[in-house]
């Protein structure tokens, strides 16, 4: 696969024929069946939806879930074909994310009729309030991708609005309202730390970390794998098929946190000490969190 991106775009209505009653396509079971599946997710790949040649390559390449991005992906002059790909995409059993276009552009009542028509997953951008999340919640699993100021600064009410599976974080977008580098760790620890709190406080799946923008540098990857894992980060969104085994990999327990997890749990649930370190209730609930994590290579 050609080493361009692979960001997505696309929303719109159901072509002529779609029924939107299908439980494929809509109902209580699939918007239960993507909240679980999304909340478990650890690679998200985007493609872009004015190149629906690369929706298949896409599905195929092994992330947990697919982007159809109808927002950055695509020019303006290319929105409304990009919504139809999506849609056709959709009307035939795809299984995608769709991000939309955020509330107040041009697109945004066009996109909003796509997705609510499918009752497909969506992530919704420069997310900040949830009143909006909660107009697509009701039949759409939400990803809220908070990538404003006032998006970190209400983080805890965005996580917090009913419908919201987790949330991502929009590294680039930010950084450029800031006025800082999107790769600086630093300049946006803050924001990224905000996140990962608000989304424990509202008890939703820890949030997906924004993307790599250097597609042929492993050593950075590598790099903001370590550090969002570290804050707390469950996942991260990807712009090309190449990156996932590494986030993959980088998201999940290591051979030794899962040998160290296997001795806390057969040490009994009285308090104790293993290797010289005192376990309590807290580790004990660690370490089943990084055994029900599963092993590199699990996908929800």
């Amino acid at each position: 696969m050609s080493a361009e991106p692979l960001s997505a775009d696309a929303a719109g209505a159901a072509p002529a024929g779609a029924d939107p009653a299908r439980p494929e396509l809509a109902g209580p079971a699939r918007l239960s069946r993507d909240r679980t599946r999304l909340a478990a997710a650890r690679t998200l790949l985007f493609v872009p939806g004015h190149r629906p040649d690369r929706f298949e390559k896409a599905a195929a390449a092994g992330a947990d879930a697919v982007i159809i991005d109808l927002e950055d992906a695509v020019a303006p002059d290319g929105k409304d074909a990009a919504r139809r790909h999506a849609a056709d995409r959709l009307a035939r059993g795809g299984d995608a994310v769709v991000r939309i276009n955020a509330p107040g552009t041009p697109w945004w009542d066009a996109d909003l009729d796509l997705v609510t028509t499918f009752g497909c997953p969506v992530m919704l951008p420069k997310a900040e309030d949830p009143d909006v999340i909660a107009r697509i919640a009701e039949v759409c699993a939400v990803i809220p991708l908070v990538e404003t100021a006032a998006g970190i600064e209400r983080a805890l009410d965005v996580c917090r609005a009913p419908g919201v599976v987790r949330a991502a974080f929009g590294s680039v977008d930010l950084a450029t309202e800031l006025g800082v580098r999107h790769d600086d760790a630093l300049a946006l620890a803050y924001a990224r730390s905000r996140l990962v709190m608000a989304c424990a406080a509202a008890g939703v799946a820890p949030p997906l970390d924004g993307v790599t923008t250097a597609l042929d540098d492993a050593d950075a990857l590598a790099q903001d794998l370590e550090h969002a894992r570290r804050l707390g980060f469950g996942g991260k969104l990807c712009i090309h098929p190449k990156q996932l085994p590494a986030v993959t990999a980088g998201f999940a327990p290591t051979d030794e946190e899962l040998a160290w997890a296997r001795k806390v749990l057969a040490a009994g649930d009285a308090v104790s000490a293993v290797d010289g370190v005192m376990v309590d209730r807290p580790v004990r609930e660690r370490a089943r969190r990084l055994l029900g994590a599963g092993p590199v290579g699990a996908t929800a």
